[in-house]
């Protein structure tokens, strides 16, 4: 079977999760010689690598509509790679100490709860569409990933001048807590779309 260029695009955003991983998390080999500021460099470079890929969300999203190419392995793996991409990256940041673990529980519980209904409605013949808390979610979540990887970074000061590190840490902060909210409100949308799936009546298997 043919893959088409929008599942195939989905499929390159999962394999560079791991890309990502080491280029933010990955240590320069001690037996060969690091680059000169690469330090400086490297959570810029792993926040570029992160926004890349989160970008390619839209561009497959296009190609499958555009090209009229949707497809049920689109449906389930395309929300499944955003979902390893933010767990992936709250992971990292929460080893690398910059982020405090019950965030990322918090996000990560979410997406399970909400993909664990999903599959429920699945098998019962229906499907919730994405409300405007989820896509407003998402955004959310990617800006502040991205502020969190580069937070810290020496290069903040030397862009902004001396403070400037100081408040892209409070926007950063900021950004992540709105992100929380809308994890939290796009979860009880869902759950209210679905309420009939909760609580019946479910689909009576034969005998």
């Amino acid at each position: 079977m043919n893959m088409n260029w929008a599942n195939r695009v989905t499929l390159l955003r999962i394999m560079f999760i791991p890309v990502f991983l080491v280029v933010l998390l990955g240590e320069w080999p001690s037996f060969f010689p690091a680059p000169s500021g690469w330090l400086a460099a490297q959570p810029w470079i792993a926040a570029a690598v992160f926004s890349l890929v989160a970008a390619t969300d839209a561009v497959d999203g296009y190609l499958a509509r555009s090209r009229n190419e949707v497809t049920t392995f689109g449906k389930f793996v395309d929300p499944l790679a955003d979902k390893l991409l933010v767990t992936a990256a709250l992971v990292a940041l929460v080893d690398l100490n910059r982020l405090p673990s019950w965030i990322a529980l918090v996000i990560i519980s979410r997406e399970l709860i909400v993909s664990g209904l999903r599959m429920v409605a699945v098998a019962e013949g229906k499907v919730i569409a994405a409300s405007s808390y989820g896509k407003v979610k998402t955004i959310l979540q990617i800006m502040a990933i991205v502020g969190f990887i580069v937070m810290g970074s020496p290069l903040l000061d030397t862009m902004g001048g001396v403070g400037f590190g100081a408040v892209f840490t409070g926007l950063a902060w900021f950004v992540m807590v709105a992100a929380i909210i809308f994890t939290l409100l796009s979860m009880i949308d869902y759950f209210y779309h679905a309420r009939d799936i909760i609580t019946g009546p479910w689909t009576k298997r034969q005998p």
